[in-house]
């Protein structure tokens, strides 16, 4: 389970409405105005590196499966990924979805883990630290969110014309699902120390 999934599934087990409101119906409200509009723009949105879900080959590829969603947010970011290939192919919608891998810096979602981990460690309560098959020692692409702008942007300028207009399609448009992440997997354990080192206080 990695640290997405953790946060993840900690958040959607108090508040499980906020991603089905967010992820599927704020996407699908996004996507109704985006087609009807004259012209269609084309559009980068934001998946996610959860939906390779129980899959434990690693790196992961975009040709991976992604049909065992760990935790609901992983369910309403693959939902998303089905979703915005329905109006690709519907209605000619130039499509990017990035999945994002543990993207960190200013103004991070408060349900990351770094952030819940800070708290608990800060409290003096005991933190869980998941461990990957044979033991091993959990490690994640921690991304940056400078880096993450800087390929949504890329994205958008590679994107090509969506082909449709008001609705209607006029001719077979774009589609690409990219991972967008760090290339050096960070163990989770370095995360814990830097985290008490910054705190002053041993978790």
């Amino acid at each position: 389970m990695n640290l997405a999934t953790q946060a993840g599934v900690r958040y959607a087990m108090q508040n499980p409405s906020s991603y089905i409101n967010s992820n599927v119906a704020g996407l699908v409200n996004l996507l109704e105005v985006c087609k009807s509009a004259n012209p269609q723009p084309a559009i980068v949105w934001a998946s996610s590196s959860s939906v390779y879900g129980m899959n434990s080959k690693v790196p992961f590829s975009e040709k991976d499966r992604t049909d065992q969603p760990a935790s609901l947010y992983a369910a309403t970011k693959k939902a998303g990924e089905a979703i915005t290939h329905s109006y690709n192919h519907i209605y000619g919608l130039s499509i990017t979805g990035l999945r994002f891998f543990t993207v960190y810096g200013p103004w991070g979602r408060p349900d990351m883990a770094y952030f819940f981990f800070a708290k608990d460690i800060l409290k003096g309560k005991e933190i869980t630290i998941y461990e990957g098959a044979d033991h091993s020692s959990v490690m994640r692409d921690f991304t940056y969110i400078d880096d993450v702008v800087r390929g949504c942007v890329s994205a958008l300028d590679t994107a090509k014309k969506s082909t449709g207009s008001g609705g209607k399609k006029k001719g077979t448009a774009q589609f690409r699902i990219y991972n967008l992440g760090n290339t050096t997997p960070v163990p989770v354990s370095k995360l814990v120390s830097i985290l008490e080192m910054l705190l002053k206080t041993k978790a």
